[in-house]
């Protein structure tokens, strides 16, 4: 079965300012999906609660929401981002897109999850876009660049917070089970992680709201496991991981990531990503790494040298206990790795290829 996704009817109204709704849920599912009946979903929850997949729930302080809305909101977006906002309209059980902002020439700018709020029928001319705190505002000024005759307003979301939710067992894929609200209230938005099944859901709530009274057999974790669990699989998020106008998309697996089309026409960046994708060869990926020392303690951008080859083998990018990622040449992917530490000692690194990947990925 297809995981659910949960919207709470009248979100658009709430975050437009205008006055609390009655709160109802809306389910958009494919056939085999929950029902669309409020009571029953909430006669089911409780029936199900015991058998219900545990879940660990993170607060994500560092990332931020702006609220983008107006009748022009898909093609506003649509010419700056590297995935095709058409498939929010287009594919009924999708609402949340994961997508790259590129600069002109080709790199990465911010890496960034749209959540449409729209009512199951209608165009999405209102969304939640997710973003590195850290440069919200230089995110917000990027948009506005090219708001030009837009009928779009861009506004930060401060009163709104994010939150992920994964699996209780650690490396557990998520499946087609959705999360149960309780009868004590109802999330705004709660989707499937449109990155990988390994990354479980993404939940919007109010920012003084707890997703254990929203949320059945839900503990809440510290974030920093959260990082490690992200880290272990290989998978990049913010400006650590994915330096403004240093990395590239596709060395940054966004392919793997359902983070791009390539038939949706023109966009921002668009001309070298099209190139390399079709003419051109990979040879350098972000892979996990683990480390024998703490990554946090090391320098970003350090390099690796591949021991048995003895020849620079890609660069660090970022780590946190033994767990990090690092820009590596594929062909160099199984060697044993050094990198400088600011002790004596030199830091043994070993990269791997994420299971998640699809199996021709380093061809």
């Amino acid at each position: 079965m297809r995981a659910g996704v949960l919207i709470r009817a009248g979100v658009a109204g709430r975050l437009c300012g205008l006055s609390r709704p009655a709160v109802t849920l809306r389910w958009i599912r494919s056939s085999s999906g929950p029902p669309e009946n409020p009571a029953r979903d909430q006669s089911a929850a409780a029936r199900d609660q015991s058998a219900a997949a545990p879940l660990r729930c993170f607060r994500l302080p560092g990332r931020s929401l702006l609220h983008i809305r107006g009748p022009d909101t898909c093609a506003y977006l649509q010419g700056i981002i590297t995935n095709d906002m058409n498939l929010l309209q287009e594919e009924e059980e999708r609402r949340a897109l994961y997508a790259h902002m590129l600069n002109v020439q080709g790199r990465t700018l911010y890496d960034i999850i749209i959540y449409s709020v729209r009512e199951p029928s209608g165009d999405p001319v209102e969304v939640l876009l997710e973003c590195d705190g850290s440069v919200l505002d230089s995110v917000t000024r990027h948009l506005k660049v090219y708001k030009i005759r837009r009928r779009v307003t861009v506004t930060p979301r401060s009163d709104l917070a994010l939150w992920a939710l994964l699996p209780r067992d650690a490396g557990s894929a998520r499946d087609g089970s959705q999360p149960r609200p309780t009868a004590a209230g109802r999330p705004l938005v709660l989707v499937p992680d449109p990155r990988t099944d390994l990354m479980g859901w993404r939940m919007i709530t109010g920012s003084s709201e707890n997703p254990a009274e929203l949320l059945t057999d839900c503990e809440n974790r510290e974030t920093e496991e959260y990082q490690q669990h992200r880290y272990t699989i290989g998978l990049p998020e913010g400006v650590a991981d994915l330096p403004p106008g240093d990395a590239l998309p596709l060395e940054s697996n966004l392919v793997f990531m359902n983070g791009i089309s390539f038939s949706k026409g023109c966009y921002i960046g668009q001309e070298l990503t099209a190139r390399t994708h079709h003419t051109g060869v990979v040879r350098k990926r972000l892979l996990p790494l683990s480390l024998s020392a703490a990554g946090d303690a090391l320098q970003p951008g350090g390099a690796l040298d591949s021991t048995a080859a003895g020849k620079p083998a890609g660069k660090l990018r970022a780590g946190l206990g033994r767990q990090g990622l690092g820009l590596v040449r594929l062909a160099h992917a199984n060697d044993t790795l050094t990198l400088k530490s600011s002790s004596s000692t030199p830091v043994t690194a070993r990269a791997s290829i994420p299971d998640w990947w699809p199996k021709d990925a380093t061809k």
